[in-house]
Formats: C-alpha cells, structure tokens, sequence
C-alpha cells in the first residue's frame, strides 16, 4: 500500500526504504497498546495517513538539515523523514518519558539511532534550539501552544506544522507568513509551511 500510493504524495521511496518502515510500523504496533502512540488504525490507514503525511514534508529539508521535532510521540513525521533522508539529523522533544523510551527503541530499530537524539521534557524547558527546520504533527493544545513556539524557534528558518483549520487561524492571527498543502485523500488535514528571513 505505501509504495502503491506514494506517488500521490509526491515520494518514491526505494526497497531499503520501504522496509525501515515496515520495521517502524512494526515497533509502533507493539508499543500502541501501553502508550497510545496513534489511534487504532489498519496498516494501509498508518501508511497513508501517518506515513506518506509525514513525508510530505521532506521536500523542505535542505541536504544535512538539522530538524528539531516537538511532541514527537509515536515519532511522527521525525522517524520517517529520518528513514527517507539518511542525511538528516535531528532532535525529537517528548515530554512522556514513557514514550520517549519508545522513540529511542524505534530509532535504534531502523538504525537512526546514530543520528538523533531524544529529549524527555518539554520544548519551552530547553534552550532555543540550533536548527535549520522545525517540524511538528501531533502536539497537545498545539494552537493554544503556538505563540510559545514561534517565539522559542525564532532563529529556525523552516516550520513545517501540520495541523487543520484551527491551527491555520493561529497563523493568521500570529503574523506569520506561511503557506498551505492539503494532504492528499484528506480534506482537512494540512501541511504548513512557514519560511522565514533570518
């Protein structure tokens, strides 16, 4: 299913990749019934709408990016951008430190372990971070949490936050200049893109 529908989300993942993320899923499914990582789904639902979602933002990262992911939970869209863009780094931010043991097992699972590292505790806690793009998917609140982040990643030239329209109004009202990617088969889930001028 991801490779059948990978094309609509703009991403060919080759075999080595496609298999990282059979490992992953695999990881997730075993760890979902004590941590709540994602919402019971099937396999094509996680590969579309957990997966090939998270992809969508790869095309925003530079070549050796550093990422910093906040709320990074099950690891979405950190480990799959990490699996899909070897030549990535990147920081993953969870506060549960439940699932931060998670995270770290899922990383050393598909060999990224070298290549990120996982922070249990809350972004606004942490010194401003030293990164080149900022990504986040799934945070608690994240609307309400919005203006704290914007002004923790005020040196971060990339944000790529994914979210609906309730996220989009916060944006608005921020001031940020910012664009706007449905995701595919969706109707109200969006990838935004905010690029700023440092």
């Amino acid at each position: 299913m991801l490779r059948e529908r990978a094309a609509i989300y703009g991403v060919a993942p080759d075999d080595a990749t496609v298999r990282l993320l059979q490992t992953y899923f695999l990881k997730v499914v075993a760890w979902n019934a004590r941590l709540h990582l994602v919402a019971p789904c099937t396999p094509s639902e996680f590969a579309t709408r957990h997966v090939l979602e998270s992809l969508l933002a790869e095309r925003f990262l530079a070549k050796g990016a550093r990422v910093v992911d906040i709320g990074s939970g099950a690891g979405l869209p950190a480990i799959p951008l990490l699996i899909a863009r070897p030549d990535i780094e990147a920081v993953l931010i969870e506060a549960s430190a439940k699932k931060s043991v998670f995270l770290r097992e899922a990383l050393s699972a598909v060999g990224r372990q070298a290549r990120a590292r996982v922070v249990a505790e809350r972004f606004e806690r942490l010194p401003r971070p030293d990164a080149h793009a900022l990504t986040c998917r799934a945070l608690e609140r994240f609307a309400e949490t919005l203006p704290a982040m914007l002004e923790w990643a005020e040196n971060v030239g990339t944000l790529l936050l994914f979210g609906g329209e309730s996220l989009r109004e916060r944006l608005e009202a921020s001031g940020q200049a910012f664009y706007s990617i449905l995701a595919p088969e969706s109707e109200r889930r969006f990838l935004f893109v905010v690029r700023r001028e440092l």
